[in-house]
């Protein structure tokens, strides 16, 4: 049993410091990212994979069929494959056309069902899917691997291994929708129900799937291609296809729109930390475990490439301080009396944030006992915490306030870097977007995303009123009601405010996307601007036919050389 002391409990991170935009895009995938809780509970409940239809034909064109079966139900992902002219793939999030469209189907498709799915899912936004659906995406096939490893297969090879890891995936979704987007169930549906309680464990199961199918699919065209002497892709190198996620400035909202959901998050890894620190101490095998899985994010660091200038230089940062972290490591004996605390504090103190962050992850690793029950808090209703508190006194948000938002109150908003930026919702496109506030004249189209700056301007109008009740106030100042609702959630859920500035000159949108994507399990994070970022989802991870027998949680960093052998 681990051994923890309750006699000086250490706590949780100060969300002053740990709500910022620079640590949230520092943030790595752990042992509570939704794939790898989606994965663990497929193995313990024994869930079994079935592909029940594959009409495709040599062009790539045609339906494929992959059902999971829990122990008390039945989900199946339908997915249509087109043969996409080049000129027309795209990323965009508006874009038309794509190389494959998927829907999870709750439960098992009929013909009818298939032809229905057939006429909609293709068409993605253009048409409209019902209830019965879960979840709707749709993915293009990479420019630099898709023909290369089909050639190589037609032709009886394998692709060249260092090839497959620098991309690293051969399809990448540029959306997974669910929660009633286009007409599939929202999610009240669902919530109910064990494997699906979590935080997108849909949309994890539904990317897991395609996954399979489109590693089956380039074998399959292949083979239809060349008979005589296509190969299927061998079975060592087929982990090292993911699958890959182009994601934009449309997500970016998401973490300042779901307080109490981001709340739950990282209070769950918060949580984990703080049980490990006050682990007294530390059995040989977990820190054999801790050992093992530094020196393989060791290679991790070395394995992660960028093309864009600020990425690499993060890198380039990342891998010096984890070959210090690895230093440190070989010449502690972790025997101490809160070893993992000492850990910790030394990393604070000589790493930068993402080696820091890195390190949360490895603690938490060898404690999946201690820990792995966290992972059944980090769901949450936004609209249990949506009502006003109008009974609140003025002087009491005016403390919070302080607070919460004591950096917002203490900027000087007048400064243009300060509000340099405005969020707004493109009409032509229909997606978020940044636009330069002194530079386009979009101010009146401006969403609530500011919070710092909106809680500074209502600290203002407080300090001039008289003390009352908040209803009072918000009648004489009903543009305050969205910043008073932030407030008081802030004020019960300490996690729940990003505590920065996110309409300052130099915000990067980036870090609020690399904050959600590494609660989803990603890897791998790749910005192609301050604004969108390619991932990896589920690179490594075993196949749906390997569950039964393999390792559903062990996957998540490179093999040693040794082990890779």
């Amino acid at each position: 049993m681990t051994n923890i002391d309750t006699e000086t409990t250490i706590g949780l991170r100060d969300p002053n410091t740990f709500m910022t935009l620079a640590r949230l895009g520092s943030l790595h995938q752990c042992r509570l990212s939704f794939m790898r809780t989606l994965l663990r509970r497929m193995k313990r409940e024994n869930w079994t994979f079935v592909q029940t239809e594959f009409d495709i034909d040599a062009n790539g064109v045609g339906h494929a069929v992959y059902t999971a079966t829990t122990p008390t139900r039945s989900y199946s992902l339908v997915a249509f494959a087109h043969d996409l002219p080049p000129e027309q793939r795209s990323d965009r999030v508006i874009a038309t056309a794509w190389d494959a469209t998927f829907t999870l189907f709750d439960g098992i498709p009929t013909s009818d069902d298939i032809e229905r799915l057939r006429k909609n899912v293709p068409f993605q936004e253009a048409g409209r899917v019902t209830e019965n659906e879960l979840s709707v995406s749709r993915a293009n096939r990479s420019v630099r691997l898709w023909e290369y490893v089909l050639d190589c297969l037609a032709s009886g090879n394998q692709p060249d291994a260092q090839k497959v890891h620098d991309v690293g995936y051969l399809m990448r979704t540029t959306a997974v929708y669910g929660s009633g987007k286009l007409g599939a169930a929202d999610r009240e549906k669902t919530a109910d129900r064990p494997e699906f309680q979590g935080p997108f464990q849909i949309e994890m199961l539904s990317v897991f799937l395609t996954r399979a199918f489109v590693m089956d699919l380039i074998e399959h065209i292949a083979r239809l291609r060349s008979p005589e002497t296509a190969v299927p892709i061998d079975p060592s190198l087929r982990h090292s296809f993911g699958i890959g996620n182009s994601t934009g400035l449309g997500m970016a909202p998401y973490l300042l729109n779901h307080p109490a959901l981001i709340n739950n998050w990282v209070t769950a890894r918060e949580t984990a930390l703080a049980r490990v620190r006050n682990v007294n101490a530390a059995s040989s095998t977990e820190v054999a475990g801790f050992r093992h899985f530094l020196k393989r994010a060791v290679i991790n660091a070395e394995n992660w490439h960028s093309a864009h200038p600020l990425q690499i230089e993060k890198l380039a940062v990342f891998r010096t301080d984890m070959a210090a972290l690895a230093a440190y490591a070989d010449v502690q004996p972790f025997d101490g009396e809160r070893p993992w605390d000492a850990a910790w504090l030394w990393a604070e103190a000589n790493l930068g944030l993402d080696a820091q962050e890195q390190l949360v992850s490895l603690l938490i690793e060898p404690y999946g006992a201690l820990v792995d029950d966290l992972t059944a808090t980090m769901a949450a209703n936004e609209g249990d915490s949506f009502v006003i508190d109008g009974s609140m006194s003025a002087s009491k948000l005016r403390t919070i306030v302080e607070d919460v938002y004591k950096w917002a109150v203490d900027t000087d908003w007048q400064e243009t870097h300060a509000h340099a930026r405005v969020w707004y919702v493109s009409e032509e496109k229909l997606e978020p977007r940044l636009g330069e506030h002194t530079e386009e004249d979009v101010a009146n189209y401006e969403q609530p995303l500011s919070p710092g700056r909106d809680a500074a301007r209502l600290y203002a109008d407080l300090k001039a009123e008289p003390d009352q009740p908040i209803a009072d106030f918000l009648r004489r100042f009903p543009q305050h009601r969205h910043v008073v609702r932030r407030a008081q959630i802030a004020a019960r859920l300490p996690y729940a405010e990003v505590r920065d500035n996110t309409i300052s000159a130099d915000m990067m949108p980036i870090d609020l996307l690399r904050a959600k994507l590494s609660f989803f399990g990603a890897v791998h994070f790749d910005p192609r601007s301050d604004r969108w970022v390619r991932i990896n989802m589920f690179l490594n991870a075993p196949f749906p036919n390997e569950l039964a027998d393999g390792e559903a949680d062990d996957w998540t960093y490179p093999l040693l050389p040794e082990a890779a052998q």
